[in-house]
């Protein structure tokens, strides 16, 4: 009888730790700073030899701390974005002192971290017009010697586990679109899959996941975080968007932030964390997704804030008001917390400029939070939904028009006109 106890009180304790997990914090202070005191990871160069580029290309090794050739570890292969090669992480990001911080604290898994060029042509340094069209699709190319070259090298040379369920990948901007693209085309190799701010290289949701009920199966983990205030976040909207209407589970993790590095460590820092241990998904929900603070409001105002999806979150601190209102043509009521700052959520709001004001207790004022204009008969606020893909205004290497200054002669004024 104590031979059948034992067992199951040992799967009812497996099971209640992971349906007891909480979600991963965002990075505190020190997360990336040298810590002296504890054990530190080693960071090599390897040189392996690519059938795919048909020559010898470079790679750098993370070993954790501790590192034994007795052990077996899982592998995280982690990518760099365009204007990076193999050692962009390590410059901008210390990606070697992240996690062995997390290992001192006994966050994460003992694994190996792999940092390729993924740019698999010949001369892959990144090095003048990064944009040029063969430069572009190296990017693409390196899926085969990532899949053929690679990844066999770093398990004939390392004592790496080589099963799918201990292999992942991950990567920022245009590594992030190679990491979705890569990871849920190849389901067969990699189990853990993230995107970090991923860049327009990123393949369409319905080519990415055409099988969601495979997808629900064979995936441990989706993660896909990017700034708010990031002109590619459409890039992982899209991609959430597809998954939650085809119930594929992921995390979507939006935080205050641009296409920089900050955001690129924090994902690491996060996403790292969740690897190669019981995951509970019913977590996912709870990560939370930050708006970005319209280009229209004051200087330092965090509201109004605007969400992937064109939905606005307005916030004012008006403790005495008994009801407030944003009248952007449509009312919405707004909520009081506890604090006297009322808030309230839009829906979705279309492209361009709208005239808004704040009615409270039923008087139209200006929201202090944003620049006034002249519209709706009087001064109001203003507020402006970038048009998709963050460009609208942008200058283009298209043809273009000409604009000249005429004068011509006015018959009623008799002079002429500027």
């Amino acid at each position: 009888m104590k031979q059948l106890i034992l067992p199951i009180l040992g799967i009812l304790l497996s099971s209640y730790s992971v349906q007891s997990q909480e979600i991963i914090k965002p990075a505190t202070s020190g997360y990336d700073e040298l810590h002296e005191g504890i054990s530190h990871g080693s960071i090599d160069t390897i040189v392996y030899n690519s059938t795919t580029v048909l020559t010898k290309r470079k790679a750098l090794i993370y070993t954790p701390p501790g590192f034994s050739k007795k052990k077996k570890y899982p592998v995280l292969y982690l990518l760099h974005g365009i204007g990076g090669d193999e050692k962009e992480w390590l410059n901008g990001g210390n990606p070697q002192i992240i996690l062995d911080n997390l290992y001192a604290i006994g966050k994460i898994e003992p694994m190996i971290v792999v940092m390729p060029n993924g740019r698999a042509m010949k001369d892959d340094r990144a090095i003048g017009n990064i944009m040029a069209p063969d430069k572009v699709q190296a990017f693409a190319n390196f899926e085969k010697d990532l899949l053929n070259d690679l990844i066999p090298f770093i398990e004939k040379s390392y004592p790496v586990l080589t099963d799918r369920e201990h292999r992942a990948i991950a990567g920022l901007s245009m590594g992030g679109g190679q990491s979705l693209n890569f990871g849920l085309g190849n389901l067969d190799k990699f189990a853990w899959i993230g995107g970090f701010s991923s860049a327009p290289n990123t393949k369409a949701s319905e080519v990415l996941v055409p099988n969601p009920t495979e997808a629900n199966v064979k995936i441990k983990l989706l993660w896909i975080s990017c700034g708010a205030s990031d002109g590619l976040i459409g890039f992982s909207y899209r991609l959430h968007n597809y998954l939650n209407k085809n119930n594929v589970p992921h995390i979507y993790f939006i935080e205050p932030g641009v296409h920089d590095f900050k955001v690129w460590k924090n994902g690491l820092y996060m996403f790292s964390q969740l690897l190669f241990k019981p995951v509970d998904q019913s977590t996912f929900s709870k990560y939370p997704v930050a708006g970005a603070p319209a280009q229209t409001n004051v200087r330092g105002a965090h509201y109004p804030q605007i969400f992937a999806d064109q939905k606005v979150l307005f916030s004012i601190k008006a403790p005495d008001a008994k009801k407030v209102q944003v009248d952007l043509g449509r009312k919405y009521d707004m909520v009081k917390d506890s604090s006297g700052i009322w808030t309230v959520t839009t829906d979705s709001i279309s492209e361009g400029f709208h005239y808004y004001s704040l009615i409270i207790d039923g008087i139209a004022v200006a929201d202090p939070a944003s620049q006034t204009f002249y519209g709706m008969g009087r001064m109001a606020s203003g507020i402006e939904i970038p048009f998709s893909g963050g460009g609208y205004y942008a200058l283009r290497d298209v043809p273009h028009g000409d604009i000249r200054i005429k004068k011509y002669f006015s018959v009623n004024r008799q002079h002429k006109v500027d």
